[in-house]
């Protein structure tokens, strides 16, 4: 029995255990899990359909344990009544939230993407996007992975988790956001992800329109020109003439998008705070 005693004082003392929290850190832990969790599920890098659900449990997990070091704990009344389940949904309601508005912003890629390929007549070349999940034209694809990285060669991952951080610090566990926040973080991000895919779309949707007028002035005063044999091996040429020397732009653009991006996810963070 004094062995026992002598075994349990030692483990208490040893440095960074304390079994005497352990019932209120277990909880803790839990919260900013969910939260962590449901940001990494919908984030754009670590919520890739290509990113095995294995690897993001170990990051949410290893990312909830950095996040309780620096997190104060919650009232115990929270813990131990039924307001536990609510502040589970609030949790995982803010953790979504954070990660969709990067997301919508990203999904505009995609959009201009699609609509490039229609107006070169690439809409039928589509393939598995990794992101996505589903059947998505050639041309989005391969601009999704130059969006990603473009990403993370920008530490743009980490400039957004570091801003997801700052939530721990404007909402703490347990605190109820704004509901109108949220929605209206989402709807402006829907609204944002329109007008970034019509300025990423405008000058190669031009062109290709333009190469579709001089083909039909051709057509027209040569009927003798068979159309499918002559315009559209044109058009698909001259689409991915316009996209080689739009690389360039494209990543400036892109870069825009990225910060635009994470100053939405500081916006949402602001508005939190304000209310």
């Amino acid at each position: 029995m004094i062995e026992l005693d002598l075994l349990t004082k030692d483990v208490n003392a040893f440095p960074g255990l304390n079994l005497n929290n352990i019932v209120t850190v277990l909880p803790l832990f839990f919260l900013a899990t969910v939260r962590v969790g449901s940001f990494v599920i919908s984030s754009p890098l670590f919520g890739m359909r290509g990113v095995p659900t294995p690897i993001r449990v170990v990051i949410s997990f290893i990312l909830g344990l950095a996040v309780v070091s620096f997190t104060g704990l919650p009232s115990e009344d929270l813990l131990s009544s039924i307001n536990f389940i609510f502040i589970v949904l609030v949790e995982i309601a803010v953790g979504l939230t954070a990660g969709l508005i990067v997301t919508i912003w990203f999904s505009s890629v995609a959009l201009a993407g699609e609509k490039m390929a229609t107006s070169a007549g690439l809409g039928y070349a589509a393939q598995i996007d990794p992101q996505a999940g589903g059947q998505t034209p050639v041309v989005s694809v391969i601009l999704n992975l130059f969006l990603i990285v473009l990403f993370v060669s920008l530490d743009g991952h980490l400039l957004m988790l570091r801003v997801f951080f700052e939530s721990f610090s404007i909402l703490p566990i347990g605190s109820m956001p704004p509901p109108m926040v949220l929605i209206g973080a989402g709807i402006k991000a829907a609204g944002s992800m329109f007008v970034a895919a019509s300025l990423i779309m405008l000058p190669v949707v031009g062109i290709i329109l333009m190469i579709n007028v001089s083909a039909g002035i051709m057509t027209r005063s040569a009927p003798q020109l068979n159309l499918f044999s002559f315009v559209f091996p044109v058009t698909i040429l001259g689409a991915f003439i316009i996209l080689y020397f739009s690389t360039g732009t494209m990543a400036l653009a892109f870069s825009d998008l990225i910060f635009s991006s994470i100053e939405a996810l500081e916006d949402l963070m602001l508005g939190i705070s304000d209310g």
